[in-house]
Parts: structure tokens; C-alpha cells; sequence
């Protein structure tokens, strides 16, 4: 891995090889991607994604390899009288459909330590950064 990489330097490539396929595009060709950041502290990894129009029911997290996924859909909404939708949009630059989001994450993180909230739109994801193991000093010994 290249020195100036970064932990997560693998998430824009993997973003861009999936966006053909698995990112939908509004009806002016805007793409449905939530905008993310990523920040570290001393024990954990911060993903933080802006998703405006979602709820919690809206969005799967998974974590499998190392390799963290973040899928939602954003459906097109509803009329509100018992199902029906009497308006005819006239213009609209709202964007609907499913994406998908795939980060790198470092070797050794426990799935089960995980932990995503969200609230307003906002979805953050906390991360336990995994234990470092500690340099072992290995005694040398006299050769029989």
C-alpha cells in the first residue's frame, strides 16, 4: 500500500467500481450517493453519512472482510389520501432509487462491536479500532 494511501485510501476506487452498477441516478442525472466522512480517534473509526429523506428502516449496514457496506433506497413518496397520488409533478430534482456505499476498513475489526445510530438524516457509525498487538521480545538463547 502506498504511503500516502491512508487507512481508507481504498474506499474511493471501491466507490467508483461499484457506482456503475449499484448507485441510481435522479431524473437530471444526479446520482443517489450519500456524502461521508471518516475520522479516527485514538479507539475508534468515525463514519459519519448524510442521508436527507431516510429513516433507520431505509438503510442496511453490513460488515463482512474487513470490508464495511452501507445500502439504502430512497423511494418515491406517496400520496397521503388512502394511496392516492393526485398531484402531477410538473419538475423535480429530487433523486430516488437505491445506492450503495463500500469502505475498506483495517484488518482485525470485531463485527459485533460495531454500533450505527441516526438521527435527522445523519447516520454515524462507530467503529472500535482493533487491539495492536504488543512487540514481543524474543530471548536468544545459547546454542547447545
Amino acid at each position: 500500500m502506498r504511503p500516502d494511501f491512508g487507512l481508507f485510501g481504498l474506499h474511493r476506487e471501491i466507490d467508483r467500481l461499484f457506482s456503475e452498477f449499484s448507485q441510481s441516478q435522479g431524473p437530471n442525472g444526479q446520482q443517489l450517493v450519500p456524502n461521508i466522512e471518516i475520522a479516527e480517534t485514538d479507539k475508534a473509526i468515525e463514519v459519519t453519512a448524510e442521508m436527507p429523506g431516510l429513516e433507520r428502516k431505509d438503510v442496511d449496514i453490513s460488515l463482512e472482510d474487513d470490508t464495511l457496506t452501507i445500502r439504502g433506497e430512497k423511494k418515491v413518496e406517496q400520496g397521503t389520501d388512502a394511496g392516492k397520488n393526485d398531484k402531477n409533478v410538473q419538475h423535480s430534482e429530487r433523486s430516488y432509487g437505491v445506492f450503495l456505499r463500500v469502505l475498506q476498513l483495517p484488518p482485525g475489526i470485531d463485527p459485533s462491536s460495531v454500533q450505527a445510530t441516526m438521527a435527522n438524516g445523519v447516520l454515524k457509525i462507530t467503529i472500535p479500532k482493533p487491539a495492536k498487538p504488543e512487540p514481543k521480545k524474543i530471548e536468544v538463547k545459547e546454542a547447545a
